[in-house]
């Protein structure tokens, strides 16, 4: 479906990683789950909510140090920005 999230390390492979979602929606969008932006959005806040037991679920730690506000701000900029 898409590049996997491990192997983003960069604002250009975050850049990339959302776009390869987009296509899979353009492409395939039928397969997801939440094929709505409403939908899209309250499982993304879902997921964020429960993200640490998804951590813990896949033996990873959850990152205490994440750029909360840049996904913040890349989102709120992404219902204005041309």
């Amino acid at each position: 479906m898409t590049t996997s999230p491990e192997h983003v390390g960069s604002r250009e492979d975050l850049a990339a990683f959302v776009r390869s979602l987009q296509r899979s929606h353009v492409e395939d969008g039928s397969s997801w789950e939440n094929t709505d932006l409403p939908s899209f959005l309250e499982a993304l806040a879902a997921w964020i909510d429960d993200a640490d037991g998804w951590y813990s679920n896949a033996s990873h730690e959850l990152p205490a140090s994440g750029d909360w506000t840049f996904f913040a701000r890349a989102l709120r900029a992404a219902t204005i920005y041309e």
